[in-house]
């Protein structure tokens, strides 16, 4: 693993700001693994995280999709259990799921959706979903009343983008088989988005950098002023 990031290191020029297509042409070209990776695209912003006017937060559905077809739990009640099952979901049920995952230490999904009624019942177990990543959001799309939507965007390719404590925003935007195109359009979807989400009470310079890498390899900086 090691060889093969030095390999890949050295086929980034140090201190270079690349253009589009320059950027993916070069990542495609780094030492492969064994598996097709991912390739994900880290956006610097300046802004302040600890401030509630200056989140940056939002659900986008890729127009290539991500490449992985995630598993879909639904949790919900009646009527809203048949239309989960209709719409494609993995897993649904209600307190029973709710008392598997509590009981069992239950991961064997990528996403929850809940109807609102759901959630008192889901307090029980936030411990256990937040720190994955898992509890259900209304900002995410994961709590609402329309399942079979939110079960569409999710198998379609949907993404939740959102700063982390160093107010970098880490998103998948497909995978290496999808060829330069696929990737291409995946990345300017996902960064017009987060240019149209820059908060008002963001000053000075919002997009900071910007960076592109796949699973095995080096990160590639790309120049976040160029013509998208």
């Amino acid at each position: 693993m090691s060889k093969r990031m030095d390999e890949a290191k050295k086929l980034v020029e140090s201190g270079k700001l690349y253009d589009i297509q320059e950027a993916f042409d070069l990542a495609l070209k780094m030492p492969k693994a064994k598996f097709d990776e991912t390739v994900e695209m880290h956006i610097k912003l300046g802004v302040d995280s600890k401030q509630a006017d200056q989140q940056v937060r939002g659900i986008l559905v890729l127009p290539n999709g991500t490449g992985k077809t995630k598993k879909v739990l639904v949790l919900a009640k009646g009527d809203k259990l048949k239309e989960a099952q209709a719409a494609g979901a993995d897993f649904f049920g209600e307190e029973d799921m709710i008392q598997k995952i509590q009981t069992e230490n239950w991961f064997g999904y990528d996403v929850i959706v809940a109807t609102p009624d759901m959630m008192v019942a889901l307090g029980k177990v936030a411990k256990i979903l937040g720190p994955k990543g898992l509890m259900p959001n209304p900002k995410a799309g994961t709590v609402t009343t329309d399942v079979t939507k939110a079960i569409n965007e999710i198998k379609a390719g949907k993404i939740e983008y959102r700063l982390d404590k160093n107010n970098i925003i880490h998103c998948p935007i497909g995978k290496v088989s999808f060829g330069i195109d696929k990737l291409k359009e995946n990345y300017v979807a996902l960064l017009e988005t987060i240019i149209k989400a820059k908060p008002a009470a963001s000053k000075g310079t919002y997009l900071k950098s910007v960076s592109i890498s796949t699973t095995m390899g080096a990160g590639i900086k790309l120049n976040p002023s160029a013509k998208i």
